[in-house]
């Protein structure tokens, strides 16, 4: 037996959007439970990642990018991110080297300065900058905010995220063990199949459609075959929307199908047979039922 003490916490990964926060999240578990996306915004609830070892267990949330808010969805992702700073035991604001410093950085470090957790500067994406470049980076942001730590690292390649993880274990306090030591999320199936179908539509259809789309599942079951049914529908906002999504003769839809079919099938262990639809609800992001409906709940709401 080891007179090792046991580390747990939790860790909250905040910044403004598409800085690289799910990418980190599903490079340190090791497989994919945040969607990603090269469209700000994608990550639209708090996603727990459980990351386990011998000696600790980290259990990370993945916010919804600070930004201004412009409907009502906005809000919901915005209260939902302020929310987890006073919930977690470390914070980690994580920047894009490549963009430098903006007015979205400084909206979310005045944020932060009412905020007694430590809070660690994360900069990411440092293979896509030259290393003389990343000092005036740190100067820049310690000037605004005396940070406990700072950290840089590539997400994608997972460049210096084993010091990350050793520096964050460092300052965890004591605690349990909360999930079982197998455990990668405690989100429940049904929203991560959710997600990966909302992923390969954001994917496929590039700009054409905003993130004025929701994915409902309707119906998962397990037929006596052992193949498992999935019957799910796609929320748009337009009818313009809802032509793009289908694709000619059915063709879009057929591709989003068949690609979140493959992580479904690798999610669950078994051969899955997905049915789409494609729905229109008119300015559902403004509409409170419909947010409770697809899945977006806060205290407040």
């Amino acid at each position: 037996m080891t007179n090792q003490k046991y580390k747990s916490g939790f860790v909250s990964i905040i910044g403004r959007p598409n800085v690289g926060k799910s990418t980190f999240l599903n490079q340190v578990i090791g497989q994919k439970i945040a969607i990603m996306s090269d469209k700000p915004q994608t990550t639209r609830n708090k996603i727990q990642g459980v990351y386990t070892e011998n000696d600790a267990q980290v259990i990370f949330i993945d916010t919804p990018g600070i930004h201004k808010p412009k409907h009502k969805l906005g809000d919901f992702m915005v209260k939902l991110a302020e929310t987890s700073l006073r919930e977690v035991d470390i914070i980690l604001f994580m920047i894009n080297a490549v963009e430098g410093f903006g007015k979205g950085d400084e909206f979310i470090i005045e944020r932060l300065k009412n905020v007694k957790t430590p809070i660690f500067l994360v900069i990411n994406k440092i293979d896509q900058i030259h290393p003389d470049q990343l000092l005036p980076i740190i100067k820049q942001y310690m000037e605004k905010y005396p940070f406990a730590e700072v950290v840089p690292i590539s997400a994608l390649e997972g460049h210096n995220v084993e010091t990350l993880l050793s520096t964050i274990k460092k300052t965890l306090p004591e605690g349990p063990q909360y999930y079982p030591a197998d455990q990668v999320t405690d989100h429940p199936e049904r929203f991560v199949i959710a997600e990966f179908i909302r992923e390969k539509a954001l994917h496929l259809t590039h700009e054409e459609i905003p993130h004025s789309l929701a994915v409902v599942l309707e119906k998962i079951e397990t037929r006596e075959s052992g193949q498992i049914y999935v019957a799910a529908t796609i929320i748009v906002e337009r009818s313009s929307q809802k032509g793009i999504i289908i694709g000619k003769q059915g063709s879009m839809l057929k591709e989003i199908g068949k690609r979140a079919r493959k992580d479904i099938q690798a999610l669950l262990g078994s051969n899955v047979y997905l049915e789409l639809w494609v729905k229109v609800q008119k300015d559902w992001r403004n509409k409170m039922t419909q947010l409770r409906d697809y899945g977006y709940r806060t205290d407040e709401y």
